[in-house]
């Protein structure tokens, strides 16, 4: 018997619902990460719960789901929305960064991708920065908290072209 995925979008995927969904394998975590992709981190919004096993962060993820080829949705001023959306990760050991000043509060990350196996879970940002966690197994859970805003800016991949990711 096929196993159920464990990506299950809160409600419809309607513009006006939140995401709410969690990974528990690499298929699913690769489903996570595109709904993820150019996520702002702010450093100051990530905490290792040791006592917990749990690493936890704040975003402002880009909503990809709502308006990909960029076409403004009836009702809308602009074509694109930003949330702010937690990102839980259960069964942590141990959390290793690199190309992360933990003391600047203030850093901002740009969120490229999610990479699971052999025991760990790389968070991969722009400028070669990256945050490891050592996990028992995958389980991460990622909710959309409050209201979307919108913003003009979309982000880009394509070399030569700057996106502002900060929007």
């Amino acid at each position: 018997m096929a196993r159920t995925p464990a990506i299950r979008p809160f409600g419809d995927q309607g513009r006006d619902r939140p995401l709410r969904v969690r990974a528990e394998d690499l298929e699913d975590l690769t489903v996570v990460a595109a709904y993820l992709q150019d996520a702002i981190v702010p450093v100051s919004e990530m905490s290792f719960l040791a006592d917990e096993n749990r690493f936890v962060l704040v975003a402002g993820r880009f909503r990809w789901e709502i308006a990909p080829d960029g076409t403004v949705a009836e009702g809308q001023d602009t074509p694109f929305e930003r949330v702010h959306t937690g990102i839980r990760f259960e069964g942590v050991r141990k959390v290793r960064t690199r190309g992360i000043d933990r003391r600047d509060p203030g850093q901002m990350l740009n969120l490229l991708s999610l990479a699971y196996g052999e025991g760990v879970v790389d968070l991969v940002f722009a400028g070669e920065s990256t945050i490891r966690l050592d996990v028992d197994s995958l389980s991460c859970h990622v909710e959309d908290l409050g209201t979307p805003w919108p913003t003009v800016f979309r982000p880009s991949h394509d070399e030569g072209e700057h996106s502002d990711g900060a929007a």
